[in-house]
């Protein structure tokens, strides 16, 4: 099931219905809103043995196979680590110079393409400059600018919006069971992600995601936010240790930094246009804290944190990037 995306499948069902297929296909936007669901599903629709040559059936044996990952003309290519390396492009040049096995179309996605190194990219664009026989190629990435551009140029690109906030609520609570208010929360933390509103569901046992929002909230506004001549700026120990105990939960660093980066903006926001706030249910604490600092100094802020979440994703040492976060956040506060 496929929500929230009407742009992308109305787009995909005209190529299908058309039979316009290209030999390659950029699928963009955030981690989470269905483009590798959609690439699977494309793939079971060019090879459904149904008659309808759009929607797939899910029963034939190509659509089971399909559907269970044993396929072997649907290749899944994934980074190793952090990266897509350029072995892995060589082994799939190999592979598809062969003739596929069983499918009428080969289909070939590359996840995360945004992933791939130099090397990689380059070995990839001759694949695309040749296209093979009975290929597709779907790559999917955050955005194209993280790809070299002769790549995006030689795929038909398809972008996948953020989904509603209402209508992951719905599914949240409607499949899964959440209550209506911890699913509004929780999507705000999501901000338009489905699967990782649906991790935050999930890892509740482990992780409270409505109680670290407002650990982290309240750090933010009491370390960097709450300024005047009679509140100094809190000893470094402090914002060093709050750096330690982030870096400790290495699986939710991630998430934790869109939070604070998120609050900042709203921040932002609520300056101008307050109704348009992600953080609702924080909405006195927002317009309390967005009267207390300038824009300049809070634009400096996520920016700050934005460079620490790309430093993080290139491998970066976790504990010395936050805590050099910690320092700019708090030498802005010094110079605004």
């Amino acid at each position: 099931m496929i929500s929230g995306q009407q742009r992308p499948l109305r787009l995909l069902t005209a190529i299908l219905r058309n039979g316009t297929i290209p030999h390659a296909l950029l699928f963009t936007g955030i981690e989470g809103i269905g483009k590798r669901t959609t690439a699977m599903t494309f793939a079971m629709a060019c090879n459904c043995t149904a008659q309808n040559p759009v929607d797939p059936c899910g029963y034939c044996r190509s659509c089971r196979k399909i559907q269970s990952g044993s396929h072997p003309d649907i290749i899944f290519i994934e980074p190793d680590g952090s990266l897509i390396r350029i072995a892995q492009i060589r082994a799939l040049s190999h592979v598809i110079t062969m003739k596929p096995y069983g499918a009428r179309l080969r289909i070939v996605v590359i996840s995360n393409a945004q992933a791939m190194n130099p090397e990689a990219g380059n070995a990839l664009l001759k694949l695309l400059e040749e296209p093979p026989d009975r290929t597709i190629l779907i790559l999917t990435a955050i955005q194209t600018s993280d790809l070299l551009p002769t790549i995006v140029s030689r795929c038909q690109h398809i972008r996948f919006n953020p989904i509603s906030q209402k209508e992951i609520v719905k599914m949240l609570v409607k499949k899964h069971g959440v209550d209506p208010g911890d699913a509004a929360i929780m999507v705000t933390m999501a901000n338009g992600s489905f699967s990782k509103a649906l991790s935050m569901v999930k890892s509740v046992n482990k992780v409270n995601w409505i109680n670290r929002r407002n650990w982290l909230i309240n750090i933010i506004s009491q370390n960097f936010l709450d300024r005047s001549e009679s509140l100094p700026l809190k000893p470094i120990g402090l914002l060093l240790a709050f750096a330690a105990k982030l870096s400790k939960n290495k699986e939710i660093l991630s998430d934790s930094l869109e939070v604070i980066k998120s609050y900042l903006r709203d921040l932002v926001i609520c300056k101008y246009c307050p109704e348009k706030i992600i953080n609702k249910d924080l909405a006195d604490n927002i317009q309390y804290a967005s009267q207390k600092i300038a824009v300049q100094s809070l634009l400096s802020k996520i920016e700050a944190v934005r460079r620490t979440q790309k430093d993080i994703e290139t491998n970066a040492n976790i504990r010395m990037t936050l805590e050099a976060m910690m320092m700019q956040l708090r030498s802005i506060d010094e110079i605004t």
